[in-house]
């Protein structure tokens, strides 16, 4: 066991002391971020250059003040205007652009045209669209000469939102969000994805540079081969796990920064807000969980609100647990694997043959948790949830949508259960191949030096 801890220190010292590893630290919860941020930037800064379009009808007046000024935009009507003229000369009227509709449009969608210099943000032309969509719906429903039509569209609008509520064994309800949950499974299941398989890999290259370099041949005189296997891949998690929380923090820090600096409002002083807007406005929710629905909230603060509490009724313990879990596991178990391959090849083109198979159930996995999002009491689901090879990234896809607690104690179970036997069978692989120079590794070579009991 000192062995092993020496192993475990040099690997873990030797690799956290690397520039690309102080660099990657350091640079990825900035990219992370920054994939976040951007874009909510772009969208929050997009261009306000105040416009004025011009509107030129082909012989009619039927949508004349139709569609309606914005902040940013003014739309101007000119009648009798002839658009031919208007495209080489709107410009010098200090017009943004010209929109030309003609009468057909209620039959020919494309019959509208917005001609200006530059390209027209999409906001905008969607605000055009829309409206007249809509007025030419108007016009149309007018034609069959209804009594009363605009009373009777406007009573007929229903808003239907359900409201899911999940019932235990003990009969306690509590209100979920089939949302949220999906973007959490996506968000575990490629989280386990990425970070299973980068650092097993990390344990592959390793091992295999260390067999090409013959420095492993130093390390072999002094200690055992399965302890030298252990050493390394115990050290690679525990660098892993020390990456992977550095990010979080300086994600978080990071975040909080760059909130302070550039946005105006405190998202908690927000949250606090909307939720007692609310608590002050929605009635006493009977144990139907229904919600009088004459309450006046606008659509942002309904939708944040149903968020709010949906992520306040997720059983984060249970997932940061399991997450932590899955990965030490799944690591470990693919990391023993690929610490033999590492061991019994002798150049990269080898690595390639060997490496696929163990793919196969690490991608496999991934498209079982994508589906599972939309299922995840199926039965395709469970037994992936099962298996070990597959188990850490659909189980991270199952949690959210709260399993029973027998499925992943079970699920806990096979899986350290399958560790221990794979690492069993790779430190045979390993004592034998980390030796091995200049011979041609086939599967039926490595199952005999699996059988070997020398």
């Amino acid at each position: 066991m000192a062995n092993v801890s020496t192993i475990i220190k040099r690997e873990y010292s030797t690799r956290v002391k690397k520039k690309s590893f102080i660099i990657m630290t350091i640079l990825t919860p900035v990219i992370f971020v920054a994939l976040f941020l951007i874009p909510a930037l772009i969208m929050g800064n997009q261009d306000k250059e105040f416009k004025k379009i011009a509107v030129v009808e082909d012989g009619s007046d039927l949508f004349d003040g139709v569609i309606k000024d914005r902040e940013d935009v003014d739309f101007e009507y000119l009648k009798g205007a002839d658009v031919n003229q208007m495209k080489t000369t709107f410009e010098e009227a200090g017009y943004y652009g010209v929109l030309f509709i003609s009468p057909v449009v209620t039959n020919v969608p494309q019959a509208v045209q917005l001609i200006s210099k530059k390209q027209p943000p999409m906001d905008l032309l969607n605000y055009i669209e829309r409206t007249l969509e809509q007025d030419i719906e108007n016009k149309k429903l007018l034609a069959y000469d209804i009594e009363n039509l605009d009373d009777i569209l406007k009573s007929v609008q229903t808003d239907v939102s359900v409201q899911t509520i999940r019932i235990d064994d003990s009969g306690e309800t509590k209100e979920t969000n089939t949302g949220v949950s999906m973007a959490l499974a996506y968000i575990g299941a490629l989280l386990m994805y990425m970070i299973v398989l980068l650092f097993g890999v990390q344990v592959m290259r390793g091992v295999f540079e260390e067999k090409n370099s013959r420095i492993v041949e130093v390390i072999i005189s002094s200690v055992r081969p399965v302890e030298l296997m252990m050493g390394k891949i115990i050290g690679i998690a525990l660098v892993g796990l020390t990456q992977f929380s550095i990010w979080i923090i300086l994600s978080f820090g990071i975040l909080t920064i760059v909130q302070s600096k550039v946005l105006p409002d405190d998202p908690q002083v927000i949250s606090e807000q909307i939720s007692q807007s609310v608590m002050n406005q929605v009635p006493a929710v009977e144990n139907t969980g229904v919600v009088d629905q004459t309450v006046e909230l606008t659509a942002q603060e309904k939708e944040f609100a149903k968020i709010f509490n949906n992520l306040m009724n997720v059983n984060w313990p249970l997932l940061i647990t399991s997450f932590f879990f899955y990965f030490i596991f799944g690591y470990l178990l693919y990391a023993s694997v690929f610490a033999a391959i590492g061991s019994a090849v002798d150049t990269d083109s080898d690595t390639q043959q060997f490496m696929f198979p163990i793919m196969l159930p690490i991608i496999l996995g991934l498209f079982v948790a994508i589906g599972t999002m939309e299922n995840p009491e199926s039965s395709l689901s469970f037994w992936f949830s099962m298996i070990p090879f597959t188990s850490p990234i659909v189980m991270m896809a199952r949690i959210p949508f709260e399993v029973p607690t027998w499925e992943i104690a079970l699920s806990v179970a096979i899986l350290i259960a399958t560790f221990i036997g794979f690492v069993s069978l790779a430190s045979k692989i390993y004592r034998v191949g980390i030796l091995m120079y200049g011979k041609k590794v086939t599967y039926k070579e490595m199952w005999k030096w699996i059988r070997y009991k020398g």
